[in-house]
């Protein structure tokens, strides 16, 4: 098994795109919420485990945009749940000097969830830890599209000249502005897809895709992956001299 890196040569930003819990449910006879409850509590040592293994920042895929299409039962599960986790691990972040952001469009989430993100963001807002992302109704093409308006707005008011405009530009007005693009994409469950998880930032990621589901995805198997990482040769389009 790979060792941990610690040299510099490990990924910085490890995103996750947390797979599996319904399954993982359905397979023990039990209702997929509880499955999502079982991920939940997986995130906690995900996030202990990060700064053994050097990772900065840590960015999961908590809810997508398509996700509204699943049963109204489920969704509102889900949203309890992100609710219950907020009020639950919220002093704990604190004390582990974790700083948490969200990314995603929150128009749709409702205002007492909001009102918890604002104020765990507000709380965190002086960590020095890690640095862990949810997104929450995000969904990458609706990003680009946010930011495209944003971006056409300061065109518009005279903020920005359209000649200015390039793929340097851009970045600054998607959700993730503050943050470094992923090294390492993970995606757990044994699905090889992306599903309009970071589109724009994950141009040049790795990529690693895992049968485990993620209920049952360990810290051990997280710190495996972040020292394969270590062995793959970056190129960036270019090639070795």
């Amino acid at each position: 098994m790979p060792k941990p890196i610690r040299d510099g040569k490990g990924p910085r930003h490890v995103a996750i795109i947390m797979d599996g819990n319904g399954r993982w449910a359905t397979q023990r006879g039990r209702p997929r919420l509880f499955g999502h409850h079982a991920g939940a509590k997986r995130v906690r040592e995900i996030v202990e485990a990060c700064p053994d293994v050097g990772v900065k920042y840590l960015t999961i895929f908590a809810f997508s945009t398509e996700n509204w299409k699943r049963t109204q039962t489920e969704v509102a599960g889900l949203m309890s749940l992100f609710r219950r986790y907020i009020q639950k691990e919220a002093r704990a972040l604190f004390a582990e000097n974790v700083r948490v952001r969200f990314i995603g469009d929150r128009v749709k989430l409702d205002k007492k969830l909001i009102t918890l993100m604002d104020e765990l963001e507000v709380m965190t807002a002086g960590c020095t830890g890690v640095n862990l992302t949810i997104a929450i109704n995000y969904g990458g093409r609706d990003e680009v599209a946010r930011a495209t308006q944003r971006l056409a707005q300061d065109v518009a008011a005279g903020r920005l000249c359209p000649d200015d405009v390039n793929e340097e530009t851009l970045p600054k007005y998607l959700d993730t502005c503050v943050l470094p693009d992923p090294d390492l994409v993970i995606r757990t469950s044994g699905e090889a897809r992306i599903s309009n998880f970071l589109l724009w930032q994950s141009a040049y990621a790795e990529y690693e895709f895992v049968d485990t589901l993620w209920p049952d995805f360990s810290a051990a198997e997280f710190s495996s992956l972040i020292g394969s990482y270590g062995l793959r040769e970056r190129r960036y389009g270019g090639v070795k001299a």
